[in-house]
């Protein structure tokens, strides 16, 4: 008992001064003007102690296990996500099957047609001693070479066409592909990098716009095949701008534009690249044994010295007529996508009877340069055979192999005009045996030019053959486009 009263002593002083902290000292207190009560604290602490608890998050007692029927309903009634959106009526591609070569001539389901789809452009397409040389080819080698050119994927034969293409361009070096697309969106992002910035034109296709997205460098479009709005855009980025000194920058051009026809004034490029101290990457699959007095391309064509290219990529699908790309330059330039170019590195190497198909066909256009002479007659043919074709202008340059043809009077949506195109290609074929094709584009396409129907000239072509292709578009739009003439 003695012990216990000090005890209920200390309780009961310490409840004395908590009591006159609450009421006497805080209730003569003012702070900022105004007189605060002792209560007023308590329930201050009170809402803040609402508030903790409100917040909490509340308790959930765990859920039984389901049974297995629930199990099996959840299952049944459950629907997966699509991996893709639908696709849209009208929307699918049903594209005609060819049965035979795709050369001038060739067979759609059955029947004999004039081929203006194919990017034959030399007529190389069975040409006797390009595949007897294939065949040879065939015999030693195989088919493939199960390995990249790193890993064991170097076959003597990519050595001859490196060293073939090199020659027949004038550059120190150059390097093969295995895919024709995947040349350029392999060798962008070899070269470009985060924090780069290429300067490029609007209307180039799919794969550069490819390899710009993988190159994660920051991208300026200028205007299709305009110099003043490239020398514009040059000038905004490097003007009083010490920043883009000490940074890599490019411009990213075709030769031939895939989308148009058009072709790009190299000339003026690269006067703008050394004003404003930019490389250059140029894309020149529509334009490789094609343009220039023996088919060099374009720096052949506008009298430019090869070495003002930092880069020339060129797919060989075209007027090669095999497959798998090239990039040629310096040796600098080939020896860094040795190791670090996507396309070149992880891919198996061409097979080798395309590479000896490539050989072949530069031979050829040596020893055959009259070929061009008959490529050009056929262009400006049919150019001259298409004017005033109604509702349908010619856009594309007097010397590129792509004659391009865009309505005179566009509907507004892209998908009223293609499919005005398409009729008129359809019926061209099932009409005519004329096969043409509009310049379809995906959805990943971020291309806004014109869309059109697009001829592939051949050298291979005969005067009849364009003459029928004349014809049959003449005809068919007019009955077509009548309403937008």
């Amino acid at each position: 008992m003695d012990m216990a009263l000090p005890i209920v002593n200390a309780t009961t002083a310490v409840l004395a001064r908590v009591s006159a902290a609450f009421n006497a000292p805080l209730a003569r207190a003012v702070v900022f003007g105004v007189h605060i009560d002792g209560h007023l604290v308590v329930e201050g602490l009170l809402i803040a102690v609402i508030v903790f608890q409100l917040s909490r998050k509340s308790y959930k007692p765990p859920k039984k296990p389901l049974s297995e029927k629930e199990v099996d309903e959840l299952c049944d009634e459950w629907e997966p996500e699509p991996l893709c959106p639908p696709i849209k009526e009208g929307a699918r591609i049903e594209a005609p099957i060819v049965g035979s070569a795709a050369g001038p001539h060739t067979t759609i389901d059955g029947k004999e047609v004039v081929n203006f789809a194919s990017a034959n452009y030399l007529g190389l397409i069975g040409n006797e001693k390009i595949t007897d040389s294939c065949v040879g080819s065939l015999e030693k080698y195989g088919v493939g070479s199960c390995g990249p050119r790193g890993f064991y994927g170097t076959i003597d034969v990519h050595l001859d066409c490196e060293a073939k293409i090199a020659n027949f361009l004038g550059t120190p070096d150059s390097i093969l592909y295995s895919y024709g697309i995947s040349t350029i969106f392999s060798v962008i992002p070899a070269f470009c990098k985060k924090g780069d910035i290429i300067v490029a034109d609007e209307g180039v296709h799919w794969a550069v716009q490819n390899g710009l997205y993988l190159s994660r460098s920051t991208v300026v479009y200028f205007k299709h095949n305009d110099m003043a709005s490239l020398a514009s855009t040059l000038e905004k980025l490097t003007r009083r701008n010490k920043r883009t000194e000490n940074i890599r920058r490019y411009i990213v051009v075709e030769s031939i534009y895939q989308n148009s026809g058009q072709i790009a004034p190299l000339d003026e490029i690269i006067k703008l690249k050394e004003k404003y101290r930019f490389r250059v990457i140029l894309e020149e699959s529509h334009s490789f044994g094609v343009l220039g007095k023996s088919g060099r391309g374009l720096a052949e064509q506008y009298g430019v010295p090869i070495d003002k290219i930092d880069i020339i990529t060129a797919g060989m699908g075209n007027a090669l007529a095999t497959d798998g790309g090239f990039c040629t330059g310096s040796a600098r330039v080939v020896d860094h996508q040795r190791l670090s170019s996507a396309g070149y590195v992880f891919s198996a190497s061409l097979p080798p009877y395309l590479a000896t198909a490539a050989v072949s066909a530069v031979n050829y256009l040596e020893e055959n340069p009259s070929v061009l002479a008959n490529l050009r007659s056929n262009v400006a043919l049919l150019h001259k055979g298409l004017s005033g074709t109604p509702g349908l202008e010619i856009s594309s340059h007097l010397l590129s192999p792509i004659v391009f043809l865009k309505l005179k009077k566009s509907s507004g949506s892209l998908t009223t005009d293609l499919d005005l195109l398409e009729t008129i290609a359809d019926q061209a074929l099932k009409e005519d045996s004329v096969f043409v094709v509009a310049s379809k584009r995906s959805t990943l396409d971020r291309c806004k030019l014109p869309v059109g129907i697009r001829l592939f000239v051949s050298a291979g072509h005969t005067e009849s053959d364009i003459s029928k292709v004349c014809s049959s578009l003449k005809r068919i739009s007019a009955s077509v486009l009548s309403d937008h003439v």
